[in-house]
């Protein structure tokens, strides 16, 4: 009997590919929405500026290049001429002050105030919830009654305040007719109403702080005082940040409040006599809609524009520095 031993044949290998397989139309439209979808999430909001944000801005600098009446109907272009009447206009430096003065009265005590009643806030207390909804109260009462109540507790002759001064021996006081207190009063407006919702700002972002470090600090020995400056605040600077940029745009756009505050003068729109807390913002409507000077009244919008940007940049290097140097 013979054996046979010669070596098996190899198996017959597989044709080869004929090239890499195009992938269908589902893996196509699965790569697309991967790739597009978050531009499509956030192109909203981007619409929505194009067309309510960047397009009026755009053109009221188009307008400021004009000396542009609506009633006249006046259409010339002039170029820089009415920035150049601008920078050597006195009634504008004088609303400048009013505004930064105005902003500089509230919105520091405004910050101040509601950080520290946010760290009371935070602490274990009776009713907490009923206290946190009650910081939300003024936000939801209307501007135009809040200023109506407060100019009749500013009032000269009738006011409670200058009866709650007269009680301690002060004399009365004219809010409307003095320029530095007719800020306070504009201010107490302003604080009034915005002091809770920036404390409820600052509450919800202590509570994402690590119970642990006030755990620790407590162990080392550190106070209450000391925990807050040296745990709280530090790690509070972004939303500090956040508030200061926040309140610096609304405090350099004040128009509600001091215009409400001089019910019963002439004309509202010159914040008294004196013009003494006339803001930037009255002072552009008085322009663009009073004496009909709208493209003048545009300049001063972008003078504005440029001032909160100046403004938003220094509150947010002298925030940041100071925090960093803690």
């Amino acid at each position: 009997m013979t054996i046979d031993v010669r070596p098996e044949t190899a198996a017959a290998t597989p044709p080869p590919a004929s090239g890499p397989r195009k992938p269908g139309w589902r893996a196509r439209l699965a790569r697309l929405d991967l790739k597009a979808s978050p531009y499509l999430f956030i192109s909203p909001f981007y619409l929505v500026f194009i067309v309510f944000g960047l397009f009026p801005l755009l053109f009221t600098l188009w307008v400021s290049l004009h000396e542009w009446g609506l009633a006249s109907g006046t259409r010339e272009f002039v170029g820089l001429e009415n920035f150049e009447y601008l920078l050597s206009d006195a009634d504008f430096w004088h609303a400048t002050v009013n505004t930064i003065g105005i902003f500089v009265v509230a919105t520091v005590p405004q910050l101040l105030l509601a950080l520290f009643l946010a760290n009371t806030l935070a602490r274990r207390m009776r009713g907490s919830t009923f206290w946190r909804i009650g910081m939300v109260a003024p936000l939801v009462t209307s501007t135009a009654a809040v200023a109506i109540v407060f100019t009749q507790m500013f009032d000269r002759d009738y006011g409670m305040i200058n009866w709650v001064l007269g009680l301690v021996g002060a004399g009365d006081i004219d809010w409307q007719a003095s320029r530095g207190w007719s800020w306070i009063a504009v201010a107490a407006m302003v604080n009034w109403r915005w002091i809770g919702y920036n404390a409820l700002i600052y509450l919800a972002a202590m509570q994402a702080i690590p119970k642990d470090l006030y755990e620790a600090a407590a162990i080392d020995g550190a106070s209450r005082m000391r925990q807050f400056w040296q745990i709280t605040v530090p790690m509070l600077q972004p939303t500090i940040i956040f508030t200061v940029i926040i309140s610096t745009i609304g405090g350099l756009q004040l128009f509600t409040e001091p215009v409400l505050f001089g019910i019963g003068t002439s004309n509202k729109m010159d914040g008294g006599s004196l013009h003494q807390f006339q803001t930037i913002t009255m002072y552009m409507f008085d322009n663009a809609f009073t004496d009909d000077r709208y493209g003048y009244g545009a300049t001063v919008a972008w003078a504005l524009f440029l001032l909160i940007i100046v403004f938003s940049l220094l509150n947010f290097l002298f925030v940041r520095r100071t925090g960093g140097a803690k």
